[in-house]
C-alpha cells in the first residue's frame, strides 16, 4: 500500500506524490526554491523559514493556501502553495505548484553596491558600522 503521507509507493497516479499536505521542507526542495533537501532544512532550523508569519519547522504541513516566506541565497521569496508536492519535479510542473509573490530580486550593480569596502581598511569602525546600517535601513 502506498505512503500518502510521504507520497511514495505505487498509490501515486501522477508520480509527482501530490497530496493534501507536505512537510514545508520537502515541499521547498520539491518546487526548487533551494537545490538540495537538507539546506531546506537547514533553512528552517535556522529561522530562515516562516509558514502564515510564524517559524516553520523542517517537519510542520504545509497545505494549499499557506503563505511560505523563505530567506535564501540573499533575498526573500514570498510564495503562496497552490499544489503541495512531495516529490521533486520538473521545472514546469514546479512553477504551477506555487504562486510567488516576491519582490524583483535586486539587480547585480544593487547586490554589489552594498558589501564594497576598500582594500586594506581593516574592520570598520562602530562609526562606519552605524552608517552602513543606516543606509540598509533607507534601502529598504
Amino acid at each position: 500500500m502506498a505512503d500518502e503521507a510521504t507520497g511514495t509507493g505505487a498509490g501515486t497516479a501522477t508520480g509527482t506524490g501530490t497530496t493534501g499536505s507536505a512537510r514545508v521542507d520537502a515541499w521547498i526542495w520539491s518546487v526548487r526554491l533551494t537545490k538540495t533537501r537538507s539546506v531546506a532544512a537547514t533553512a528552517c532550523r535556522a529561522g530562515h523559514v516562516k509558514v502564515n508569519g510564524e517559524r516553520a519547522k523542517p517537519a510542520q504541513v504545509v497545505r494549499a493556501g499557506d503563505e511560505v516566506r523563505l530567506f535564501h541565497a540573499g533575498r526573500e521569496r514570498i510564495v503562496v502553495v497552490k499544489r503541495p508536492v512531495t516529490k521533486r519535479v520538473g521545472a514546469p510542473v514546479a512553477a504551477e505548484c506555487f504562486v510567488d509573490n516576491s519582490p524583483p530580486a535586486p539587480t547585480r550593480i544593487e547586490a554589489e553596491v552594498v558589501g564594497v569596502r576598500d582594500r586594506g581598511t581593516g574592520r570598520p569602525t562602530k562609526r562606519d558600522r552605524r552608517e552602513i546600517e543606516s543606509l540598509r535601513a533607507r534601502g529598504r
